[in-house]
């Protein structure tokens, strides 16, 4: 591992000012991903500015009825909090789903959502990968490419993001709040990854040195009703192939509101608006969930191993979908 510099901020302006002195280093959360990714040396910062002690580890009701989440909240502390399980249990769920207890415990709120891809070639530093090297090519579209992209991917890079809890924020419209040295700024989660286009190294859209200070959820009385879905190879601490975090409001037999968000199929938690725009207002029946999966799906871009996701989204959507109606039927 290179040497590397170490700094403890001891408030949100400090953190900032510190990295603003040092564009080469990197805020270290629980360094759940960092710290590997600096083992492998894939990440080579000058220094590191430890941001876990910051006063950012609160929960709180908004005025508004929803949540804010600090950034150094833990995910084991997110995913045990009363309020995220009473108004937004997908979330909870979502959490549960990544890693192993030992992780949740350290990895933060804030890391999860700037967490890099586990695509192999990333990390492998005797390949080639547009990510880690702009202009070197991506060699998992001819070679490994079993868990990639099928949305939003171009030839620049399949790679798909790991996140469970990202999936679940996408599907509730978090806001991401930030500080950089020119004062805070919000970032809704539908604006903060940046699409894969001819710059796959570029990943989010926050400004150079941007500390990440919380989220934000918007209240939602549909997240009540909501479940996330996780499909691996593995029973436990394994990334997903493909998941589903989705909320549903039925009356009378008719979908009055739908809130769907996919995960590991693209670089970036995936929001399903042409499947929500077919379901709301129709029946809510096996029929139409497939109907408007397809309908989401119809961008997909398969290679030649990863073409099963398709069916494997399309399904997790009628399961899902059918378990919150009979829910809501009781």
């Amino acid at each position: 591992m290179k040497e590397f510099g170490y700094q403890r901020a001891v408030d949100v302006s400090g953190a900032v000012a510190l990295l603003g002195a040092d564009p080469d280093a990197r805020y270290l959360g629980g360094g759940t991903n960092l710290v590997d990714l600096m083992k492998a040396g894939v990440e080579r910062p000058a220094g590191l500015v430890d941001v876990r002690e910051l006063p950012l580890d609160e929960i709180e009701l908004t005025e508004a009825g929803g949540l804010r989440i600090g950034a150094t909240v833990t995910n084991s502390d997110l995913a045990a909090h009363p309020e995220v399980r009473r108004r937004y249990p997908a979330l909870a769920q979502a959490v549960l789903a990544g890693a192993s207890g030992q992780l949740r415990n350290m990895a933060t709120v804030g890391g999860n959502l700037l967490q890099r891809t586990r695509c192999g070639y990333f990390a492998d530093l005797t390949k080639p990968c547009n990510k880690r090297e702009p202009g070197s090519g991506c060699p998992a579209i001819e070679g490994e490419h079993r868990n990639h992209a099928i949305l939003g991917a171009t030839e620049h890079c399949v790679a798909t993001h790991p996140s469970d809890m990202g999936v679940a924020l996408s599907a509730f419209d978090a806001v991401v709040e930030y500080e950089t040295a020119d004062g805070p700024g919000r970032l809704p989660l539908a604006d903060f990854y940046l699409p894969v286009g001819d710059t796959p190294h570029l990943e989010t859209a926050l400004p150079p040195g941007a500390l990440i200070t919380g989220v934000t959820l918007p209240p939602a009385p549909v997240a009540a009703v909501s479940r996330y879905r996780k499909v691996r190879e593995r029973a436990s601490y394994a990334f997903a192939i493909g998941s589903l975090a989705a909320a549903l409001d039925v009356r009378d037999g008719l979908v009055r509101e739908v809130r769907l968000a996919f995960g590991a199929v693209a670089s970036r938690p995936w929001r399903a608006r042409e499947a929500e725009a077919a379901l709301c207002g129709g029946p809510a029946t096996a029929e139409a969930f497939a109907a408007a999966a397809d309908a989401e799906l119809a961008a997909a871009e398969t290679l030649p191993d990863n073409a099963y996701k398709v069916t494997l989204m399309r399904n997790l959507v009628v399961s899902v979908l059918t378990e919150l109606t009979e829910e809501a039927d009781r």
